[in-house]
């Protein structure tokens, strides 16, 4: 049996919303993940490569890199193909059948997540991923349910 390396699950979240990504990230770290924040693709690309998380909450309209081209280059990466990236967005519904073709684990609406009325649905729907995954949950992250 493989014994795990590390009893944090790290995650990156990617958003060009200072709003969002400093609530996302309190979120997170309170629940017991370990996080890590970019604000553009290419910042992101950058991290992913030193850090290499265990999943990634990516925005799809950023500066500099789009969501989009962050996607493909890391699932053309051998080395970060492995990576869960869970596209976090604002966009459409219409767009997930295409991301999903393009690698991302899954698809999650903002307005649908409600997060100008708190993270919630946000740490319910990233634990349940996580368990996907069979990535460690911290207590405090099953605590939120």
């Amino acid at each position: 049996m493989e014994t795990v390396k590390r009893g944090m699950t790290k995650i990156l979240v990617v958003d060009d919303s200072k709003f969002l990504r400093l609530a996302t990230e309190r979120a997170l770290a309170r629940a017991g993940y370990e996080v890590q924040t970019a604000n553009d693709g290419e910042h992101a690309l950058e991290l992913v490569r030193q850090q290499m998380p265990d999943l990634i909450l990516l925005d799809m309209l950023l500066p500099k890199v789009a969501g989009q081209d962050v996607l493909r280059a890391l699932k053309s990466n051998p080395a970060t193909a492995g990576i869960a990236v869970i596209v976090l967005t604002g966009l459409s519904g219409k767009n997930a059948a295409r991301l999903m073709h393009d690698g991302a684990f899954a698809f999650l609406q903002k307005s649908q997540l409600g997060l100008d009325r708190g993270c919630e649905a946000l740490l319910v729907a990233v634990s349940d991923m996580v368990k996907k995954l069979n990535l460690p949950v911290p207590s405090d992250a099953l605590a939120a349910k």
